[in-house]
């Protein structure tokens, strides 16, 4: 679960300006972070199959959402990339 302090703070970081929740680069870090979170409830939880179903669709917005943002932005896209470190 991310809290309000950890989203204020992905905006502060991600956003273009304050109160930027609509941006691309700031909800796929949103996302990122959720999915981050989902992650390590896994380790603990292994046999939790319904939250892996949400973590599942979150991976897939996260993916399209991606894909938009190369399609319409790509240098903002590779500094996301390298920002979340999602690929290598």
């Amino acid at each position: 679960m991310v809290t309000k302090e950890q989203k204020q703070q992905i905006i502060a970081t991600y956003g273009s300006k304050p109160n930027d929740t609509g941006s691309a680069e700031v909800q796929i870090a949103i996302l990122d972070s959720r999915i981050k979170d989902l992650t390590e409830h896994f380790k603990v939880n292994k046999k939790d199959f319904h939250s892996r179903r949400g973590l599942i669709a979150l991976v897939s917005q996260r993916k399209s959402m991606l894909e938009y943002l190369k399609r319409s932005n790509i240098d903002s896209y590779r500094k996301l990339i390298e920002k979340l470190g999602l690929r290598k």
